[in-house]
């Protein structure tokens, strides 16, 4: 008998876990700023310019910044009174105006991720992979960003019913021993593992929660699961 699929957000009791951790890195200051050494130089002009291209990148970085909070706010308020589906086509322009126009600052890339998640909400999978493709390349150096762009991955293939790549980009994350969403992961394969037809594999992983992350939030769930 087919279990029945858990949605991310029951189980969460959050209406968007992406767009939570887009909005807090929003509120924080990102490492973009690189210090350009002028040491010794007497080219006043030379000087003139570097100043000029570090205050146009930086006003840049600002610009694209500000315009993704607008568009998450804007979300988040239409969101509330509206759903997923009404919000998703009420912001599309804004945010494909901030990758249009910030493409490669990290800005634009934080916005890729946040729309991506909007997709996914709104059920627009093919899109949301689209996005979340591109994104691996942006944050090839953050870890913790790559986990949840290869969470995002995984959930919109379950959400396509690809299992099997679904449960690759879980795997991913999974693997890793310093992640902070393995338990997350690890639920999602067991979930994928049964639907594939390997319950061998699939006890394995919900009994690595278990195990390893007594105080997760998908424990009571896969306890219950295991006893039942």
């Amino acid at each position: 008998m087919a279990k029945k699929k858990i949605s991310r957000k029951q189980l969460l009791k959050e209406p968007d876990e992406f767009l939570t951790v887009s909005s807090k890195l929003i509120r924080f200051s990102i490492e973009y700023k690189k210090q350009i050494s002028l040491a010794l130089s007497v080219l006043f002009v030379l000087i003139v310019v570097v100043l000029a291209i570090r205050y146009f990148s930086n006003k840049a970085e600002d610009q694209a910044l500000a315009m993704l909070a607008k568009g998450v706010t804007k979300y988040e308020s239409i969101l509330k009174d509206k759903g997923p589906n009404k919000a998703y086509h009420e912001v599309e322009k804004d945010f494909q105006r901030i990758l249009k126009k910030y493409s490669g600052k990290k800005g634009g890339n934080l916005a890729r991720v946040t729309y991506a998640n909007i997709c996914y909400n709104a059920g627009d999978s093919d899109k949301a992979i689209e996005l979340f493709h591109t994104a691996l390349d942006d944050f090839d150096d953050n870890p913790a960003l790559r986990d949840l762009i290869l969470i995002g991955l995984g959930y919109s293939y379950k959400e396509a019913k690809d299992y099997k790549t679904a449960a690759q980009y879980f795997e991913m994350v999974a693997s890793r021993t310093d992640s902070i969403m393995k338990d997350e992961a690890l639920f999602n394969l067991g979930w994928l593992y049964a639907e594939i037809g390997d319950p061998d594999r699939s006890n394995d992983a919900y009994k690595k929660i278990l195990s390893d992350f007594t105080d997760s939030i998908y424990f009571d769930l896969v306890r219950e699961k295991v006893a039942g």
